[in-house]
């Protein structure tokens, strides 16, 4: 099975972002990706996290992806997607579902893999975990150096 590991930063939110994933194939070879944006929320880039790893993985395998973001786990595992998409893309509150663009692009992802998803605690410890914050985090201060240049 496939181990996926994500994670989200945002200094300010919104403001600059970072997200990373580390991946970890049967052969516990492992592979880092990350990204970021001059201005975006920290939702997004954990959505983003999942979107890019789950991208490598081709269709039909199986993965265990752990995240400590709940507003991710939560959506799949407490039946908040199914919900939105049977209320036209509206909460319980009747407003529209926040980025509804990544959510439908996890949703195609998540329909052609086996995906269980599981929640760790965030800066508790978890190896790949901390690594995966430390690379958000310092990609989201990479652009947010870029912005504080642009400025002066």
């Amino acid at each position: 099975m496939i181990k996926i590991y994500t994670d989200g930063s945002c200094l300010g939110n919104p403001g600059a972002g970072g997200w990373a994933a580390v991946i970890v194939d049967e052969q516990n070879q492992r592979e880092e990706i990350y990204g970021g944006a001059e201005h975006t929320t920290n939702n997004r880039m954990e959505l983003t996290a999942a979107i890019k790893a789950l991208e490598k993985i081709s269709a039909g395998a199986s993965v265990e992806l752990f995240t400590d973001s709940s507003y991710l786990k939560n959506a799949f595992t407490n039946g908040w997607l199914v919900n939105w998409k049977r209320n036209g893309w509206k909460t319980a509150a009747k407003k529209p579902v926040l980025n509804q663009d990544l959510w439908l692009a996890l949703d195609e992802l998540i329909s052609t893999r086996d995906v269980k998803f599981n929640w760790v605690k965030g800066h508790a410890g978890d190896f790949f975990n901390e690594r995966c914050d430390t690379l958000a985090r310092t990609t989201a201060e990479k652009f947010q150096s870029k912005n504080s240049k642009r400025l002066e």
